[in-house]
């Protein structure tokens, strides 16, 4: 059960839209940069930034749980280790608790509710889960999902959100790629008084 949303579109409408009208009044109109807020940008969602390895040392954003765990608000986590579970769904009992005790779980999407995952992350030990599509051939992996409670009577104590596909599957093939374990991570950032043109965000994805 999800949703999908992009950036706030009425507020990138809008901005558009003046620097359309600007030019027409013989005003020198400002950038897209320069228009858009970081405030627009962020509209509830959360950011963390890769600290090592160096190739993945961006900032990312993630799209909270809508209705289940609790804010990433409540814990401050700096310098841990963002982990791919095994299994790589977290569907089952995750194998590698030892790797991810005190850690963040980087999930793959599918095959069980967003809820389960994040229930079978803590119960490895995670601090949070991060979920994310690795199946670049799937409708969804360009958009960011809302993950919603699967109606059960269960709940997660850790923060969950959704990573956009483009940079799970950028992260995970990296990591397999440098033969590491895991990336180093502080989590949540504040990006509030950001210039959105001084956003360190990966330059595989476009505003």
């Amino acid at each position: 059960m999800y949703a999908l949303t992009c950036l706030n579109p009425i507020a990138i409408a809008i901005n558009l839209l003046l620097l359309v009208i600007a030019p027409l009044s013989g005003v020198n109109h400002p950038t897209i940069h320069d228009i858009v807020t970081t405030q627009d940008i962020i509209a509830g969602d959360v950011f963390f930034e890769i600290t090592e390895p160096a190739v993945l040392e961006y900032t990312y954003r993630l799209r909270p749980a809508k209705d289940f765990g609790i804010s990433f608000a409540s814990q401050r986590l700096f310098g841990v280790a963002l982990v791919l579970t095994k299994p790589s769904d977290a569907c089952t009992k995750i194998q590698n608790y030892r790797e991810l005790r005190g850690n963040v779980a980087l999930i793959e999407r599918g095959e069980c509710s967003f809820l389960s995952k994040t229930i079978n992350a803590e119960l490895a030990g995670a601090k949070a889960a991060i979920i994310t599509e690795f199946n670049n051939e799937s409708n969804e992996f360009e958009f960011y999902i809302e993950m919603i409670h699967d109606n059960t009577s269960r709940d997660a104590h850790i923060p969950a959100g959704f990573l956009l596909g483009k940079n799970g599957i950028v992260i995970r093939s990296t990591l397999m790629r440098l033969r590491r374990p895991h990336a180093i991570m502080n989590i949540p950032v504040n990006l509030t008084f950001v210039p959105p043109a001084q956003i360190n965000h990966p330059p595989w994805l476009g505003w």
